[in-house]
């Protein structure tokens, strides 16, 4: 398997870890993609979204973080990341589209602050943007004793995106008033999936 990546990215580092944790990672092989360059023509054959995480298979090309996560979890013999049953599928899901949309928003975000000329930064947009962070982060920090610790691909999901804020958008300080999501974090930081992905600028 191949999967074009970028190592600053919270979805690619999501496929990582969850690929990680399943026992998975020795048998990936990581291709550097810069999703900017016009000259990546190779990959946009393959993904013509021109997103990464991609994950290149024997069973075709996956694209997004998600689709990606889905495949690899067909591929191990142990504990499903993405469980099965309702009782522990359906909360994993729903932490997973909080965590995904915490990276949504700071990717665009960050797009919008470092990625524009100054004349075309559109202020309305990173204020929208830093408020779905924060919505999302108070969500989280009232129910956060009832996550566990278990990784699945909430847990994995919500990990990566705090650590793309920290990554990214220290300023965001979200510690500060979120002490039971740090508590909940910090342990989790230590995993050796965690530990071997972590993100760093090209």
């Amino acid at each position: 398997m191949q999967l074009r990546y970028s190592p600053a990215s919270p979805f690619v580092r999501k496929v990582l870890v969850f690929a990680h944790e399943a026992g998975l990672a020795d048998r990936i092989e990581l291709i550097p993609t810069n999703v900017w360059s016009e000259g990546e023509a190779d990959f946009l054959r393959a993904n013509p979204l021109g997103k990464v995480p991609t994950l290149e298979t024997e069973h075709g090309t996956f694209i997004g973080s998600t689709l990606c996560c889905d495949y690899l979890d067909t591929l191990h013999a142990g504990r499903r990341l993405i469980p099965s049953e309702p009782r522990s599928k359906w909360p994993a899901l729903q932490l997973h589209a909080i965590g995904d949309g915490i990276m949504e928003a700071a990717v665009a975000r960050v797009v919008e602050v470092f990625r524009k000329p100054m004349d075309f930064l559109y202020q309305p947009n990173v204020d929208r943007q830093s408020a779905k962070i924060a919505r999302a982060l108070d969500h989280i920090e009232v129910r956060v004793r009832d996550i566990g610790t278990e990784p699945n691909i909430g847990t994995i999901t919500l990990a990566c995106a705090l650590g793309y804020l920290d990554f990214r958008l220290p300023k965001i300080e979200w510690r500060r008033t979120r002490g039971a999501t740090a508590e909940w974090y910090l342990p989790f930081t230590a995993r050796r999936s965690m530990i071997a992905t972590q993100p760093r600028l090209s």
